[in-house]
């Protein structure tokens, strides 16, 4: 009897470490839904890593806008569309070429985007699509403290130095100014130093050189006066590009929103605003006829 009850139990305990080695070794429904998870996390990080990348070519040769610097692309056109890049998830692919080759290059897919100071004219807008308006630019006066002129209308009887062949010329004949007032010189650069020497009393010419040579030089000359003849720069973008260009123009509005539109013409452009652009200018309303 005594051996009997002896096997029954030890045939019950045997049978008792069987089911719970069994259940130990038995993966839940829980482990199976966490190993699950942890696969897809790892699919969405793959996924968030893949951005599309813009092609953007410009001709760097135009600061404070575009230029090289040690091999690498500097200015406020370079900054803008990287901010914009940043700001609504996509990457950029710079190309340089020669500022007649941008357009065609665009219009044959080589391109999907160029920032280049770009004005938006009518002839343009026929084979290429433009963001809105990002800067004012035009004729601006610049000149030295001292010469007491405020304006425009204070250039009458002085002695304006402006480029050879450039619209500034044109523009002051057709506003006014007399021709023996007007001393032309065959390359900026003697205009600025002769400006400096005193040799005329205000220079006239594109507000953005005007702005860059005050960034390079050390001197006391000063822009004055609104924007003359004014013209907006706009991206140019591939027509093919429809939701490139509204991701363009929405990364555009939320940097001007965010500040940070703004801290591009302190940074590039020696917090000089002549040019900052309020709010939303589509090109359509900023177009310029050009012959």
């Amino acid at each position: 009897m005594r051996k009997t009850m002896l096997w029954i139990l030890l045939v019950f305990g045997f049978a008792f470490i069987l089911a719970a080695c069994g259940a130990e070794e038995k993966p839940s429904a829980g482990d199976d839904s966490s190993s699950g998870t942890d696969s897809d996390v790892e699919t969405d990080a793959d996924t968030d890593a893949e951005k599309v990348v813009v092609q953007v070519g410009t001709s760097p040769t135009y600061p404070p806008f575009e230029s090289e610097e040690q091999g690498e692309l500097v200015g406020f056109d370079i900054a803008l569309i990287e901010k914009i890049a940043e700001i609504e998830d996509f990457e950029v692919e710079f190309s340089n070429m020669q500022f007649d080759g941008l357009i065609p290059a665009l219009k044959s897919g080589q391109l999907d985007v160029v920032v280049g100071a770009l004005s938006i004219t009518d002839k343009r807008m026929e084979s290429v699509d433009f963001s809105n308006a990002y800067y004012e630019s035009g004729l601006s006066i610049l000149t030295k403290p001292d010469a007491g002129i405020s304006g425009f209308d204070d250039l009458k009887g002085k002695l304006i130095g402006v480029q050879k062949g450039t619209s500034s010329y044109n523009y002051m004949v057709a506003n006014g100014i007399e021709d023996h007032d007007i001393k032309q010189y065959a390359d900026i650069s003697t205009a600025y130093n002769t400006m400096e020497n005193g040799g005329v009393d205000a220079i006239l010419y594109d507000n953005p050189s005007n702005i860059n040579y005050l960034n390079e030089q050390d001197t006391d000359a000063e822009i004055i006066g609104d924007i003359l003849a004014g013209e907006f720069y706009g991206i140019a973008v591939n027509p093919k590009k429809k939701e490139l260009l509204d991701k363009i123009n929405d990364g555009l509005a939320k940097i001007q929103e965010n500040g940070t539109y703004e801290q591009l013409f302190d940074e590039y452009l020696n917090g000089e605003k002549n040019g900052f652009v309020e709010g939303v200018l589509k090109p359509e309303e900023v177009v310029i006829s050009v012959d």
